[in-house]
């Protein structure tokens, strides 16, 4: 199988760039350093997703000739400007502005040039065929959104790659199985590339993935998303095995975590009276961290939530959207609020078995004290 074996040869081609990386980073003292709401101890190398755009070209170079190629041209060259627009973050920092223009002009290349769009609603609320000013504005709007969400949950060492490896992988077997060939390699080689950064980024990390990977592979996540969504409304006969019926759920499992995590965030935030972009410690990834889970563990802890919801929406795949949405949504409430009241419960626990500073204080001062009498009481004893 010709796409289990790009995902392989992407992995290796990780494997050996990401390592290179790493040392000409360190060199070029290119480091992420600590401070903030950052939550690493020491300064670590960044921009790891320049081996996963590597590998992910290899892989395409391998397996995809010059026609196959051309099918995705501007999905690549929009996946280029945002892996360009990274880096660039990543070395001088832009601005909030100089980053969404930068993700518009990207966005904009794949929605109206290639055509990559949400063109329906397919019977969800009675919505059928939107006007072509608002399927292009819905899609920017939908994909700058995910993009940005993405980028707020690479917060942890291995999340994100955990996170987007699942997303990629389902996607690369279901394209394989109804016939996307192209995508199906896309998503194959993306997954490799991805694979060999978490083999350095799994707790405790070589290197982060940075605004140069989460931008990109938030981009490519987005639009593979989005293309999901409309095979299945408007492209697969009705009858396919493998179409969902639900085709908006379906493609919002896919990205639900970050989506969810980032709009509770920002409701938050705006609740509090805070600017929802405003930096702070107030994502789901660090509710588990108060609850002293390890990286790896909260890694592991939303993958399997990630993956408990893409397994709700295939075994519901022949129920609609007006019936399978509303459930998805009042799962993904209750599991916050659950989440929300056994954390707190967690951390109201923690900090009362923990000594308080001043208890932190007078213990010091009195082993001081007691170490000054003994020394005092030495120098009294004969030798």
């Amino acid at each position: 199988m010709i796409q289990l074996f790009i995902c392989l040869f992407s992995f290796f081609v990780g494997i050996l760039v990401i390592p290179i990386i790493i040392r000409i980073i360190k060199k070029k003292n290119l480091l992420d350093k600590p401070g903030g709401r950052k939550i690493h101890k020491e300064a670590i190398p960044s921009m790891g997703g320049i081996g996963i755009f590597l590998a992910m070209l290899a892989g395409l170079a391998v397996a995809l000739n010059f026609e196959e190629l051309s099918q995705i041209r501007f999905l690549l060259l929009g996946s280029g400007v945002m892996f360009l627009l990274g880096f660039q973050d990543d070395l001088v920092e832009l601005t909030p502005l100089q980053k969404l223009l930068g993700q518009l002009f990207a966005i904009s290349i794949v929605v109206v040039l290639g055509d990559i769009r949400v063109s329906s609603f397919y019977g969800f609320l009675g919505v059928g065929v939107l006007p072509l000013w608002l399927s292009y504005s819905l899609t920017i709007f939908t994909v700058v959104g995910l993009t940005n969400a993405f980028n707020l949950v690479d917060g942890l060492d291995g999340l994100a790659g955990t996170l987007s490896l699942i997303t990629f992988l389902f996607l690369g077997g279901w394209f394989l199985l109804t016939g996307f060939n192209v995508y199906a390699v896309l998503a194959m080689s993306v997954s490799g590339g991805i694979l060999a950064f978490m083999v350095y980024n799994w707790h405790p990390a070589k290197i982060f993935m940075g605004d140069t990977g989460s931008l990109t592979i938030g981009f490519l996540m987005a639009i593979l998303a989005i293309f999901f969504v409309e095979a299945n409304g408007a492209m697969l006969n009705e009858g396919h095995y493998f179409k969902f019926q639900a085709p908006i759920t379906a493609g919002l499992a896919l990205v639900l975590v970050s989506c969810i995590d980032t709009l509770r965030v920002f409701i938050k935030r705006i609740r509090n009276g805070k600017p929802p972009m405003a930096a702070d410690k107030s994502h789901v990834h660090h509710f588990l961290m108060r609850m002293n889970m390890r990286h790896d563990q909260v890694a592991i802890v939303l993958g399997l939530i990630k993956l408990g919801f893409l397994c709700l929406v295939i075994s519901f795949a022949s129920y609609s959207d007006n019936l399978l949405l509303p459930l998805v949504i009042g799962s993904v409430v209750g599991l916050c609020l659950f989440l929300d009241a056994v954390t707190l419960k967690k951390v109201k626990k923690i900090a009362k078995s923990s000594p308080r500073i001043l208890d932190l204080g007078t213990s010091r001062d009195l082993g001081m004290e007691e170490r000054a009498r003994r020394e005092k009481n030495m120098e009294k004893e004969p030798v």
